[in-house]
């Protein structure tokens, strides 16, 4: 994005919330509903103060046993998001030309716009537009030894009636890229290893990705799939959601928990490769987007954190005391070591 600088059913009412290092939440198994469950919220903003260690443990272990929390006190600047969320929605309300212009069908990088319908998840329509935004670099021509992930390099798409959404962006992928280095450096250090172990994969030229994406709302009777539960096939993810728009739901014990946005944060999981590089202690867990209802509509704007294409990220050994479970085996869904080869593996079964 043009900088690669170093550094199941929703509740029917509102859920109480509590500030003390959690929200309160509702989990569903199949039509029913369990005991209230809790999602960590984690405040960056202790790693400056004489907190940071016990902030590293929690960060460990709420993704070690969820694999998800929301993430307060991380900087990025309410005007910053507020511009970010205006100028998606003015993407979206352009006329249908317009956004076509710039389909990803006319993109070998797989950038550009994706209309309604045309993404899968495993084998299922997702029922969103999208546009996909990844570094601004040059296409890298094919050749002997040049590996195949390398066609996920290139130029973006941008919409020429909307010039402002590449410079809003531009800004949008540093500052999230900031939180982000300054989250790798912490589980590095929560396992006992050197703060800087992940620095190497992301220094040059690293493949970050950003969607901002548009759900439609739907009227079939039962909730339908916004987009179907899956894994994310990098390191880490920063998830933006539109302020009092519901949707996301993670996957945990057998069930479904919601986890609606909380003003001024940010959802963050992991991937598949910060479990490999965790030997499975860190789980990339699943999660799905349930469709909005009628008329309405959610925007989202996930951040996917993801090291140079070619990158393997390290093995950091556990601390004494930890148990290794091993990755998650499906053989559906391979786990690739190089970034680039989990990537593409992930783009062509969804295009």
């Amino acid at each position: 994005i043009g900088s690669t600088r170093r550094k199941a059913r929703p509740p029917k009412r509102a859920l109480p919330v509590t500030w003390r290092g959690s929200i309160r939440i509702r989990m569903t198994m199949g039509g029913m509903t369990s005991a209230t469950l809790t999602l960590p919220v984690l405040d960056l903003s202790r790693l400056d103060s004489g907190d940071a260690e016990a902030f590293r443990q929690e960060l460990r272990e709420a993704t070690h046993d969820f694999g998800f929390f929301y993430l307060t006190g991380h900087g990025v600047s309410a005007e910053l998001t507020d511009r970010v969320m205006r100028l998606a929605r003015e993407f979206f309300a352009l006329p249908e030309a317009d956004k076509l212009a710039i389909e990803n069908l006319g993109s070998p990088h797989f950038r550009g716009y994706t209309r309604i319908g045309g993404e899968l998840t495993q084998g299922t329509v997702d029922w969103r537009e999208q546009i996909d935004i990844g570094p601004e670099r040059p296409a890298v021509p094919k050749g002997e030894g040049v590996a195949d992930y390398f066609v996920l390099q290139g130029p973006n798409r941008w919409p020429e009636a909307l010039p402002q959404l590449q410079v809003a962006m531009t800004e949008w992928h540093d500052a999230l890229a900031d939180v982000s280095l300054r989250l790798m450096r912490a589980w590095a250090l929560s396992f006992g290893a050197d703060e800087n172990v992940f620095d190497d994969a992301f220094a040059v030229d690293p493949a970050s990705l950003i969607k901002i994406v548009r759900y439609p709302g739907r009227s079939d009777p039962e909730p339908q799939q916004g987009v179907g539960a899956h894994k994310d096939s990098g390191v880490l993810t920063l998830l933006f959601v539109e302020p009092g728009k519901g949707g996301l739901q993670v996957e945990h014990d057998g069930g479904w928990i919601d986890a609606p946005p909380i003003d001024g944060t940010f959802v963050v999981n992991i991937g598949e490769l910060l479990e490999v590089a965790t030997s499975g202690y860190l789980k990339a867990t699943v999660h799905r987007v349930i469709s909005p209802r009628g008329s309405d509509d959610r925007i989202s704007i996930p951040f996917f954190y993801s090291p140079a294409l070619e990158a393997r990220i390290p093995l950091l050994p556990l601390p004494e005391g930890l148990t290794a479970p091993g990755i998650s085996v499906d053989p559906a869904n391979p786990i690739f070591g190089t970034y680039g080869e989990n990537a593409l593996k992930s783009r062509l079964r969804a295009h």
